[in-house]
């Protein structure tokens, strides 16, 4: 075989190579899929145990949490080519206590590639004032406040030797959606460039987060147990949110 024929040759072996890359890139947005939500609890970079671990603050002052309970809700994905898909009924309650509660599977979700992902941190005004709900949202989860009608969008209770409460405690209920204290808030991450949320019909690939405890007491303003160390609602709450807000949940990886 001459050079001109080998040639001719190889650009057709190329091509044909090229064509098949192009149909396994095609997506049929008519199909759906499912991924899963996953949330690594820590603090400050530590795994969190509850009971019987300590911890310290960034004033040095020792606690340990017995309880930590959070809503992420409103969940939307945001494709490569800009249009949203808001998750309908995406309410999720992940409990330290109940480590399947950490591995949320979505279904349903249009077959599309997606480059960021945002949530609300807590529950939505609406849900709110439509009264005691089932699923995520039932009252009996302990993350319902009967005698204010309204949700606990975070949940800490724990212990420190610096807690000016009688039994030491440390309670942080957070929640509220009258201004000025609303705190209802939301967080958002672009996924790892040239790596999206690939969501296929035979596919079921994961988003994994991790989530700072620590986060409540650090961020816009640093928090002292001797200072702070209960809040249900009000102008305390708005503190912690605001200082949680940008650092609850970091975007760790995924797998497509």
């Amino acid at each position: 075989m001459n050079t001109k024929n080998i040639s001719i040759a190889l650009f057709a072996i190329l091509t044909i190579a090229f064509t098949s890359c192009k149909k396994d890139e095609t997506v049929n947005t008519a199909e759906k899929g499912t991924f899963a939500l996953e949330f690594e609890n820590q603090v400050n970079g530590a795994p969190l145990v509850l009971n019987n671990q300590n911890y310290t603050n960034l004033n040095g002052e020792s606690f340990n949490i017995s309880t930590f309970k959070y809503y992420v809700s409103n969940i939307k994905l945001t494709k490569t080519d800009g249009s949203i898909y808001a998750i309908p009924e995406s309410y999720i309650l992940m409990d330290a206590a109940k480590p399947s509660s950490l591995l949320n599977n979505l279904k349903d979700i249009p077959a599309g590639d997606y480059a960021k992902i945002s949530f609300t941190i807590g529950v939505d005004k609406e849900r709110n004032l439509a009264g005691a709900q089932t699923g995520a949202l039932d009252p009996a989860l302990g993350m319902f406040w009967t005698w204010n009608s309204g949700y606990i969008f975070v949940k800490f209770e724990g212990t420190s030797p610096q807690s000016t409460a009688t039994d030491k405690s440390l309670t942080f209920h957070i929640g509220g959606i009258v201004d000025p204290n609303n705190t209802i808030r939301t967080f958002s991450s672009d996924f790892s460039t040239g790596n999206p949320l690939r969501i296929r019909a035979d596919k079921n690939p994961q988003v994994h987060f991790v989530v700072n405890a620590g986060s409540l007491f650090k961020g816009k303003q640093k928090i002292s147990f001797a200072n702070l160390n209960f809040t249900m609602g009000g102008a305390n709450s708005v503190i912690v949110a605001d200082n949680y807000v940008n650092g609850l949940f970091e975007f760790e990886h995924i797998h497509n």
